[in-house]
């Protein structure tokens, strides 16, 4: 039994057209990866509650910047890689000095732009001096000698005879704290890389159908 091939056409021109559509094909296909995984990005960080600024750091570029290739690539990146890494990683914090974490209670209030203030912040804003109280039990404290305003903030106390004083709770110390994992970026980018060789199929398949 013999067998037979017959190309009709050039085949050098059928090979060349071929290899156009796969880099068309690879390039639209990492565009879309790169576009989609951005999206799903900012959408978790928005779902996690971590505000549209945090979301809008998140950048998406396509290589090459013109024209097609069957090595395209995407890439996929934050402008606050330190802000968004934490809450991806979940990491544990300590104090730089090595002795506390001051974590403010409702009570401090915030400071410019709605920033949470240090406790040397703290004071000189408000005009009071801030006591530590250490607990056996539970995080230390520190207190300020004044009263709670009806915002429910730590403030001086109006009254000469000191009427109404109280030693409001300012800030909680405590040595480290883990901070909470509110994402999880890695899962959106397996996807993304596992949903790729089959855009890259439509793709290709359409640009010949086309």
């Amino acid at each position: 039994m013999q067998l037979g091939v017959e190309v009709s056409g050039d085949l050098v021109a059928i090979m060349a057209a071929e290899i156009r559509a796969g880099e068309k094909a690879v390039s639209l296909a990492m565009r879309e990866a790169g576009s989609g995984l951005k999206a799903d990005w900012r959408g978790q960080i928005t779902g996690a509650g971590l505000g549209q600024r945090l979301a809008h750091s998140i950048h998406s570029a396509s290589y090459p910047k013109s024209g097609d290739s069957l090595e395209a690539a995407a890439l996929v990146w934050s402008k606050a890689p330190v802000i968004v890494g934490a809450h991806d990683a979940g990491p544990l914090i300590r104090s730089k000095s090595g002795f506390w974490l001051a974590i403010p209670l409702p009570a401090a209030g915030n400071g410019v732009g709605g920033r949470r203030m240090t406790p040397g912040e703290w004071e000189k804003r408000r005009g009071l001096r801030l006591r530590f109280v250490y607990r056996r039990r539970g995080p230390s404290l520190l207190v300020a000698d004044g009263r709670l305003s009806s915002r429910g903030l730590g403030v001086a106390s109006r009254a000469k005879s000191g009427r109404g004083r109280a030693s409001v709770p300012i800030f909680l110390l405590v040595p480290q704290v883990r901070l909470l994992k509110r994402l999880d970026l890695a899962r959106d980018a397996a996807r993304a890389q596992a949903e790729l060789p089959g855009r890259i199929a439509k793709h290709w398949v359409a640009g010949r159908l086309g």
